[in-house]
């Protein structure tokens, strides 16, 4: 059964052992650019799997600081384009489009170069709100739940090219799953999913399927999730941020054991 985000294609395999080539057809995990428009302004362009963009629209808004709440956002609309690609575009309420223009122009700056000049920089690394009041997850909590998560990614199991976030309760139950081809977007997805089915992600853990990269840091900061859990290893300024804000952070998290910064 064909699997939302994925596609098949044929190539040809060779082998170390002296076996002769032969044909192969493999799934593959799509990747588009996703033009993002909020309010009639080109925000962003992202390369994602267009899958629950509806998810995504609402959570990208939430981890931009654009809005505040779910109740500022108002709509979500996409549409594929010519050439591959996809158009995503979002309405905000009047009071969620405050920071818009602004974040917009800074955008640009850091679109052209990186980043560029004092006050990027200073965007950046700018202070988040400390999480206060951590929930108490076991590490038995926490092992459940990474023993469910193999079950619950359809495109990372068909494709080995995507990325899974998920929620979990304090007891390790997974309650929501989302995949994407990068690791950002996969979050994203999971934060407007949560937003969009009235769940408060300060009440459970987020479990992710990649790096521990900065950014990923803030934007568990930013959701107030109190507890990170990542399969691969932590940067040492994700380390760093969480240990700011009080992020409880968990990574290297395998079967039997796991790093805790």
């Amino acid at each position: 059964m064909p699997i939302d985000g994925a596609r098949t294609d044929d190539f040809l395999e060779h082998f170390s052992d002296g076996r002769p080539q032969r044909e192969a057809t493999r799934a593959l995990a799509l990747e588009a650019p996703v033009a993002i428009e909020i309010n009639g302004i080109g925000y962003a362009v992202m390369m994602a799997t267009p899958t629950d963009l509806a998810d995504y629209a609402l959570g990208f808004c939430l981890s931009e600081q654009l809005i505040a709440s779910p109740a500022e956002f108002v709509s979500a609309e996409a549409s594929e384009v010519p050439h591959g690609g996809w158009m995503l575009r979002i309405q905000l309420s009047s009071k969620g489009a405050g920071p818009l223009l602004e974040r917009a122009r800074l955008r640009l700056a850091e679109g052209s170069c990186g980043l560029c000049g004092i006050e990027s920089l200073e965007q950046v690394l700018r202070p988040l709100q400390t999480i206060e009041g951590a929930l108490a997850v076991t590490d038995d909590a926490v092992f459940s739940a990474l023993a469910g998560l193999n079950g619950q990614q359809p495109l990372g199991a068909l494709t080995r090219a995507a990325h899974a976030a998920a929620f979990c309760t304090p007891a390790g139950e997974i309650v929501m799953v989302r995949e994407d081809v990068g690791r950002h977007n996969a979050f994203d997805k999971l934060l407007g999913g949560l937003g969009r089915a009235g769940i408060d992600p300060a009440t459970g853990f987020v479990l992710l399927t990649a790096r521990c990269s900065f950014e990923l840091v803030q934007k568990a900061i930013i959701a107030r999730v109190s507890l990170l859990v990542t399969i691969s290893a932590a940067s040492s300024l994700a380390v760093d941020q969480a240990r700011a804000h009080g992020l409880r952070l968990m990574t290297l998290a395998r079967p039997d054991s796991l790093l805790e910064s």
